[in-house]
Order: C-alpha cells, then structure tokens, then sequence
C-alpha cells in the first residue's frame, strides 16, 4: 500500500502552497525555495495524472482535483504533529499506575501528588478509576480503596482509618448547632451510601428522621462538590474533606466523631512488591498516611449497634 503513495515532500509542498496561495509563501513555510516547491507539486500532479492548480498571471487558483485533496492532507499533517507530540511527552522512565476511586483521588490523592513528582521525576504516575464498586484490575500497579483489606491475590497495608463527618460552608454552619436542625438544611445524599447518614445518626445520638429536604447525587465526588458549593450538609469519609476542613472552605458544625468507620488500604499483587516505582510510591503514601492519622486519630471501634 504504500508503494502506491505520493512522496510526503510532494505532499507537503502542494498543501503547504494550496493553504498559503502561493509557491512563495510555501517555500517560506518550507524553508526551500519557490521552484523546489513549484517542481515538487509538478512530480505530484504527474504522479496522480491531473493538475491541481490553474497557473495564472497573478498567482494560483486550485483546481476541483485540487479543491478536495487539501482538506484531507491537511487534517492528516496535523493528525500526525499531535501523535509526534503526543510520542515526544511519552516518558522513558517507570510507569505506576494507581486505581483509586475519584473522591479519595480529586479531594486526597492527587493534591499530595506535586510532593510525589517533585521528589521522583523519572517515575510516571498514571491514576486509573478504581473504587470500591471497581474490580481490581491486574493492570494498575496498585490501588487505594477502602475496605477490610481482605482481597484475595493482593497484599494490603492499611493506610489509615476513616469516619464520617457532617460537613458544610461556614456560612451554613450557624444555624446548626445540634443534630436536630438538620432540618432546616438540605442533605447532601450519594444515592448508593444512604446507610452513611443512619451511621453518622447513631454514632452522634441523633435520629435520621430529622432530614426533611435530600438533595441527591451519584458518587462522592459530586456531592462533595455540592458541599464546598454551599448546596447543603454531607456526611461524607473524613479523607474526602480533611482538606477543605484544614482550609476552613468547609466546617464540621457537630465535632469530628472518633469511631471508625472503616479503613483505607494499599493494595498491590505480591509479584509487584519488588517493583521500584512501587517501592517508593508505598515509602512516600505511607508517610502521607502517618500525616492523616496523626491529624485525625480514629481509635474506637466501628461496630454501631442498631
């Protein structure tokens, strides 16, 4: 097939002078001169056994031939500048690809990568979507997920450990001072962890009946977006807003409770373990992880009885 293809030189020449309007301002383009352009579109238009330009007095005027080649050359030379720029950023060295589930990557993970990348720069982190609903996939290098840590095939380090926490801005905050005046706000609800809210109750002695108005959204993700928006009080994993809590954009009106809720875990396959990239990505999380323990000890048990 690609016998039958006219040189890319000749190529060039005709899209370069057929966009410009002439061989002059090609050959600028070009950096060769008017009759080198000018000879090279003659080869081409030999090659493919018809004209594309009309030569007149005054410059050029493109034939119908002429007409409907230079769009699609166009569009192939700039598909082709993106793959070599896109080939160009490709790195040569270590790739780690991490599968986290969006709110821990958006709200934890990825504002504590800059530290990551300006320690290791040789080491590409790719981050993959891999939450809990996720199955893990022997692709990623490792994952971040919450759990009990029991997946079989992987070892998992625990990280730290999480609770829930009842959020909002701080010009929410006001008007809640017990849990009971949840009902003069809208709740922030992930549709698909609504028994976080009955925890969160029971854990603060309040009655779930108390919610009046929902204001319901897909993931965690989105519903933490919610709550730094003003769209209400989320009860969301402290991982998810300890960073907006730490900035003051957002407020724990009733008190961050210490019960564990459950625990968040590195897990990688054991015949990664001696993997470089992972070595020092699980030196460098650990040490993020003590951070967030150590801001936030959650000590007690989980177990709320119903």
């Amino acid at each position: 097939m690609t016998a039958a293809l006219p040189s890319l030189n000749q190529l060039r020449a005709f899209e370069a002078a057929a966009r410009l309007g002439s061989f002059a301002a090609a050959a600028v383009e070009l950096h060769v001169t008017p009759a080198a352009v000018s000879q090279k579109v003659r080869l081409l238009e030999g090659r493919l056994g018809f004209p594309l330009f009309k030569r007149l007095p005054n410059g050029l005027d493109l034939t119908d031939q002429g007409r409907a080649y230079q769009p699609g050359l166009q569009n192939a030379f700039e598909a082709i500048a993106r793959l070599t720029d896109e080939v160009r950023a490709m790195r040569a060295g270590p790739v780690l690809t991490v599968g986290v589930a969006p709110a821990l990557a958006m709200h934890w993970l990825i504002p504590r990568l800059p530290t990551f990348n300006r320690d290791h720069p040789d080491i590409e982190v790719r981050i993959a979507t891999g939450g809990l609903m996720n199955p893990l996939r022997d692709d990623w290098t490792c994952t971040v997920r919450r759990g009990n840590g029991d997946w079989p095939g992987y070892t998992a380090e625990e990280l730290f450990a999480s609770t829930l926490v009842a959020v909002c801005t701080p010009a929410l905050a006001p008007s809640l001072r017990k849990p009971a005046d949840l009902r003069k706000r809208p709740a922030i609800v992930v549709s698909h962890l609504r028994e976080q809210w009955a925890w969160w109750f029971k854990v603060v002695g309040g009655k779930p009946a108390g919610i009046l108005r929902e204001v319901s959204f897909g993931s965690s993700a989105m519903a933490v977006q919610a709550a730094l928006d003003g769209v209400g009080v989320l009860v969301a994993q402290l991982p998810y807003v300890s960073d907006a809590l730490a900035s003051g954009r957002l407020v724990a009106p009733f008190g961050i409770p210490t019960q564990r809720y459950e625990s968040w875990y590195l897990a990688f396959r054991a015949v990664r373990a001696e993997n470089g990239a992972l070595r020092v990505f699980r030196t460098w999380l650990h040490e993020e992880a003590a951070h967030q323990r150590d801001k936030y000890p959650i000590t007690a048990s989980h177990a709320i009885t119903n």
